[in-house]
């Protein structure tokens, strides 16, 4: 099965960072965030990527084509006509489509654009910009059992404030926020049915508007609920985060050797 990872927009609400580079590309620990979820997917043998590129969508591909010679050992020997040996290989055992869709294309718009590489096959489709430790092939499974053309992952996500109870005007208590106060979110980590092409319009289709909108009117989106760990990477402060997180060893998203 294909992954496909949107990694296309301008990333305005981490522009710090983003004015430099496209936002999947930012660094945990070294690696570009795209490249912690692709070994996600790649732990569970899932290795045929193709990646949804648009906002400076020359660095996506220039990182890629330097890929093998960032992973690996290398001998430049300029003394014989430039020779160069390659030690140690370390890369893992991907394939990797880096589309352009475009500057201003919208998430469906994208997802679209890369029909013609998926053909009639069923796909992994996220975000590039947000981890998990989501079972994939957990996931995969519950979409095949319940038989939606649509499957995504929900999570909920600790509230930024304390909670108020109210009655008749009074506060009757005040409690910490928490994971229980929350509603479940789009999480990303779907999985999708060839027919949801017919779904997407054009450029400007939004995927998490009208399309998600008909699935469900149609019943045909299915929710998998993830209770572990899900991090998006939007502001710096959660990019200090999962750095942190990585630096320490405790990267809950980090499965692999």
């Amino acid at each position: 099965m294909k992954v496909v990872l949107l990694a296309g927009g301008l990333g305005t609400r981490i522009s710090e960072a983003s004015q430099f580079k496209p936002k999947p590309m930012i660094e945990i620990g070294g690696m570009p965030i795209i490249w912690h979820i692709m070994k996600e997917f790649s732990y569970y043998g899932f290795n045929d990527f193709i990646i949804c590129a648009g906002y400076k969508q020359h660095m996506v591909k220039e990182w890629f084509a330097d890929y093998y010679l960032q992973t690996c050992d290398v001998t430049f020997d300029f003394s014989n006509g430039n020779a160069m040996t390659i030690h140690d290989q370390k890369t893992e055992p991907w394939k990797v489509t880096v589309v352009d869709t475009g500057y201003y294309t919208m998430t469906g718009g994208r997802i679209k654009r890369i029909q013609k590489y998926i053909g009639d096959e069923r796909f992994f489709m996220t975000y590039g910009d947000g981890v998990c430790d989501v079972n994939i092939q957990e996931l995969l499974d519950f979409h095949i059992r319940r038989g939606k053309l649509a499957t995504l992952t929900a999570v909920k996500v600790e509230q930024r404030f304390g909670v108020l109870e109210i009655e008749n005007g009074a506060v009757r208590s005040f409690r910490e926020k928490s994971k229980n106060d929350a509603e479940p979110i789009n999480a990303g980590y779907m999985v999708l049915e060839p027919e949801i092409f017919s779904y997407l319009e054009n450029d400007n289709t939004i995927f998490e508007q009208e399309p998600i909108r008909r699935l469900v009117a149609e019943n045909q989106l299915s929710s998998y609920m993830h209770t572990g760990f899900w991090q998006c990477m939007d502001t710096k402060k959660e990019r200090d985060r999962l750095e942190e997180m990585w630096n320490t060893g405790k990267a809950p998203w980090k499965k692999w050797d």
